[in-house]
């Protein structure tokens, strides 16, 4: 087997070093090889915010994953017990859908896990189906994948909660935090994410508060970096709160530009993406600052032998905490591998097909370090998981983000039943919600 890491697939220092790591306990495996391609940000201004902790996830648990080093209940060596041998390329291209088919008609990956962007999976989306290939999504937030872009999938899923669940929970926290609130107003990327994440909130406000005015809605462009302009609406607007769905460099970027100016001390900021920048900026995000990490991913996640686990190997080679983006891709890889368990049990120890492996991973329920998953939207391809949401604390006695007003919002409270729209269920009143 073979380790690949670069933009395409050449091999790379980082990969060759974990394969010499890796060697010795793959050289023990049963006879069998899954090639999993993996696709993340590894240039430009997602990368070192998202891409890259999730690729280092990727790594990590792949290595364990072989080496059979993991917490019960995946302590058995690979995929169904063959091992499993990643090809990472870039998310960073102007040709995602020509990369996917490079991956899977050249590479002859078995499967595919990946994608951050949501422009990335519609994208995608309907390729995979076309081309019946296994792939599995990591991240993207978008609805619209399952709603609208592929509606009866068969060889496509996301193992990560879609993002209404994220504007859902951001607006029953703001209203719980802020009852006296009477405005708000959002600044999201233009793009899928970006204007599904506002309408889901805006719309999710208006159900929870009748009454509550909507002030402007700033929508630049994806990756735009300067937000002045923007800063300067909200500012002359002067609403009590404002939501965003920034993510990567753009949220980094608009937090210290805003904070520059002042904002932040004059309306309650919301960040549903916040998770990622709690380290990286630590004091220069403002005390009090809203923040998500799209599930209970990160300093959100709940104690559990797996999730000492991660926290503890994922420290220990990266000399930093794993964010969200790291949850997410250890989340989709122990998915997988309890599907290729799952379904090389039920063909008496053979590695499966990918049709095996795409049953038994629809409508499965698994352990992540981010606590219980459900496959149990779109026919049982798209997962719903547990949120949160807190406020951003700096302790400078220990030198440490941490978050305080910590609120679980449980599956069934913040994304919708099975056969709904999004939309639909959020103007429903939230019909069938469970919340506490």
């Amino acid at each position: 087997m073979r380790y690949a890491y670069t933009k395409r697939t050449g091999l790379g220092a980082a990969a060759a070093a974990l394969l010499a790591l890796a060697a010795p306990a793959m050289a023990q495996q049963p006879a069998g090889t899954v090639k999993v391609g993996i696709v993340t940000f590894l240039s430009g201004g997602a990368a070192g915010p998202f891409g890259v902790p999730a690729r280092n996830a990727a790594e990590l648990v792949i290595e364990a994953i072989n080496a059979g080093k993991l917490p019960a209940p995946y302590s058995d060596k690979g995929f169904g017990g063959a091992t499993v041998a990643p090809v990472i390329i870039d998310e960073a291209s102007k040709n995602v859908v020509a990369d996917y088919r490079t991956l899977v008609e050249k590479e002859k990956v078995d499967l595919v896990i990946g994608y951050i962007s949501s422009g990335s999976c519609k994208a995608v989306a309907p390729v995979v189906e076309e081309i019946k290939r296994l792939t599995v999504f990591f991240d993207c937030g978008t609805p619209q994948i399952f709603e609208e872009v592929v509606t009866k999938p068969a060889y496509l899923f996301r193992t990560g909660a879609h993002a209404t669940m994220d504007s859902v929970a951001a607006a029953r926290y703001l209203l719980e935090r802020k009852k006296d609130l009477k405005s708000y107003a959002g600044i999201n990327q233009n793009y899928a994410w970006g204007q599904d994440s506002w309408n889901d909130f805006d719309a999710a406000m208006k159900a929870l508060k009748p009454g509550v005015a909507t002030k402007t809605s700033q929508m630049p462009k994806i990756f735009a970096g300067q937000y002045g302009t923007e800063i300067s609406a909200l500012l002359a607007d002067q609403p009590d709160a404002v939501h965003s769905s920034f993510w990567g460099g753009d949220m980094e970027a608009f937090v210290l530009q805003a904070q520059g100016r002042g904002l932040f001390g004059k309306m309650q900021v919301v960040l549903t993406t916040g998770e990622t920048a709690m380290h990286r900026l630590g004091a220069q995000m403002p005390n009090g600052t809203i923040i998500g990490g799209r599930g209970t991913h990160g300093n959100f996640a709940p104690k559990s032998e797996l999730n000492d686990w991660f926290r503890k190997a994922y420290y220990d080679r990266f000399a930093t905490w794993p964010t969200y983006p790291s949850y997410k891709m250890a989340l989709a890889l122990l998915g997988v591998k309890a599907a290729y368990d799952k379904a090389a049990k039920a063909a008496g120890g053979k590695l499966p097909t990918q049709e095996q492996v795409a049953a038994a991973l629809k409508g499965l329920e698994f352990d992540s370090p981010s606590g219980k998953v459900r496959m149990a939207l779109s026919g049982g391809h798209q997962a719903i998981q547990d949120t949160a949401y807190a406020e951003h604390t700096f302790d400078k006695a220990t030198n440490q983000a941490v978050l305080a007003n910590v609120k679980v919002y449980k599956a069934e409270c913040v994304n919708p039943p099975e056969g709904i729209k999004s939309a639909d269920w959020i103007k429903s009143g939230f019909k069938g919600a469970k919340c506490d």
